[in-house]
């Protein structure tokens, strides 16, 4: 086991794609410590089986990338961060490649393009660089190989950071980042770790929802910690949503390839009924956004707990040669997709908000960044598109990298941090009360928030979680904290903040779709929903500072 570093220049919490390349690309000039609350690979970067786009085809051009992704925004990406992300494509290609990623080649590639490249939902192009079909885990490996390599860097696994420290928190004059509170999750203890500079690498909150294809892990604690401390967020009422996860207990995050309603597949309700007409003359083809809006409004108009994915008027050796590895995952579960329909709900797959940064990846807290599936960019707007994900990780990641080491001379060393009350007592009985309220908060999400909104459901989870909140604050107060304590803690917040996010917007757009609003307001500016705190760290320095 690794011990907590007594001194330290940069504290990164969260071990993706994120956290690892900015780990890299500082270790050279600073003393760099990366948190994981699990093992480092645990994060959703390690899952990720799409890739990284990019323009690296001479006949596709940023112009068109650009545009492409302003569509799948729906009017909500901000143009700068858009064209900021999408030029850095190649260069972050580049510097994976000369870390060791080995992305897949196409000897036969015309146009002088060696790397295979493949076409995604919302891309007008090829231009989406891989790794057969599992680029998350190679650049996942690969990163964490040369960050274990590298002597500067210190690699601190099963550690959870509880909260940021801050001069104000501290009763100090002034608007910075100290550190971070961190719970060491083998021993129990809670230790005080200063840094120059603070790095928000969390990801995103999609375990807030009942069905998810992310990690258990992915529960917000970044964006939480950052309200906490007095940072805004924005837009967290869009989250994308995978159309058909498999519906069984044991499941959990198993995805069923859209590919399977490309080639034939039938929706249905539990009637067996088809419904994709009533929504989009494209059907099953329509883009992932609409279906699973579809998916979600049906289930809820008919209080049914699923609905069906139905490929077996195919031939048996058809489904079999296509969808090898899903009739095999799905026979373990008891379903044959050869000769029956298969269960399937939308599950959360990317948190399109977070926390407010500028295109430096700098939060309105000096000395606090905020790089990936936690921070908003503006590169998403309402919608995701297919693979500009991991790109903003590694562009952002750059981006804060080049703002951080020109000021690494002048940044002031922390003061000394009061040290963690641990005077507080555990009650075994509590444990239960946790893991109950973690799937109370989750199924009241899914049943209240989801994809298709109403006020009164809205109004509905936000008095269900104000209530689960003030519980958890009696905990904080009485209880020695834990991991799952932490997490309950964090996804309870960021759950309220998607409640007042969606709340806030009075029309449907992209990810977001309300019954009381059922189109897009085009009679005014489209707005970005950004909510405040109370404790707005802005007030004592501009918002997203400098120096």
């Amino acid at each position: 086991m690794i011990a907590f570093p007594l001194s330290i220049d940069i504290l990164i919490i969260g071990s993706g794609a994120a956290g690892l390349s900015l780990a890299l690309r500082l270790a050279d000039a600073a003393r760099v410590a990366v948190l994981a609350k699990g093992s480092l690979s645990e994060g959703s970067t390690y899952y990720a089986q799409g890739g990284v786009s990019a323009v690296l085809d001479v006949d596709d051009s940023i112009e068109s990338h650009l545009q492409d992704t302003l569509i799948a925004g729906a009017g909500l990406c901000h143009p700068d961060a858009v064209r900021l992300t999408v030029a850095h494509g190649r260069e972050v290609i580049e510097w994976l490649s000369a870390r060791g990623v080995p992305f897949t080649r196409d000897p036969n590639a015309e146009h002088g393009a060696d790397y295979h490249l493949t076409r995604e939902g919302g891309h007008s192009h090829r231009r989406v660089a891989h790794v057969a079909d599992a680029t998350g885990r190679a650049i996942q490996t690969t990163l964490e190989a040369r960050a274990r390599e590298h002597p500067n860097i210190t690699l601190l696994d099963h550690s959870i950071a509880v909260d940021l420290i801050t001069r104000r928190k501290l009763g100090v004059d002034g608007n910075r980042c100290l550190g971070a509170y961190v719970l060491n999750r083998r021993d129990g203890s809670v230790q005080a770790l200063a840094a120059r500079f603070v790095v928000l690498a969390t990801g995103g909150a999609s375990r807030v929802y009942l069905y998810s294809s992310n990690p258990d892990g992915s529960t917000g604690d970044g964006i939480a910690m950052a309200w906490r401390a007095g940072c805004r967020v924005a837009n967290l009422e869009f989250m994308q949503f995978h159309p058909t996860c498999l519906y069984h207990p044991q499941a959990k995050n198993f995805l069923i390839s859209e590919a399977v309603r490309g080639e034939g597949g039938h929706l249905l309700l539990p009637d067996g009924a088809r419904f994709m007409r009533n929504f989009d003359v494209r059907m099953e083809l329509a883009p992932r956004d609409i279906v699973a809006r579809a998916i979600d409004h049906e289930m809820k108009r008919l209080g049914a707990e699923c609905v069906y994915l139905d490929i077996s008027h195919k031939p048996a050796a058809f489904v079999r040669e296509h969808f090898p590895n899903i009739h095999a995952k799905c026979l373990e579960y008891g379903f044959d997709m050869t000769r029956q329909p298969i269960p399937v709900v939308p599950a959360a797959h990317y948190t399109c908000g977070g926390v407010l940064t500028d295109l430096r990846a700098k939060t309105d807290i000096v000395g606090l960044y905020a790089v990936g599936e936690v921070a908003f960019t503006g590169l998403h707007g309402a919608n995701r598109m297919a693979s500009n994900s991991l790109l903003e990780c590694l562009v952002f990641a750059a981006m804060a990298a080049d703002d951080i080491r020109p000021r690494l001379a002048r940044a002031p060393a922390p003061p000394p941090l009061p040290a963690w009350d641990e005077s507080r007592v555990t009650d075994s009985d509590e444990e239960v009360v946790v893991s109950h309220n973690w799937a109370e908060l989750r199924q009241f999400m899914w049943d209240y928030v989801g994809i298709v909104r109403t006020n009164k459901r809205l109004q509905r989870a936000r008095h269900r979680v104000e209530l689960l909140l003030r519980e958890i604050g009696e905990y904080y107060g009485n209880f020695r904290i834990g991991g799952n304590l932490i997490e309950l803690r964090n996804l309870a917040q960021v759950a309220d903040l998607i409640i007042r996010c969606a709340l806030a917007r009075k029309e449907s757009r992209g990810l977001h779709y309300t019954l009381d609003y059922p189109r897009a307001n085009e009679a005014e500016p489209v707005r970005d929903t950004v909510l405040v705190p109370a404790n707005f760290a802005g007030a004592d320095a501009p918002p997203l500072w400098d120096e």
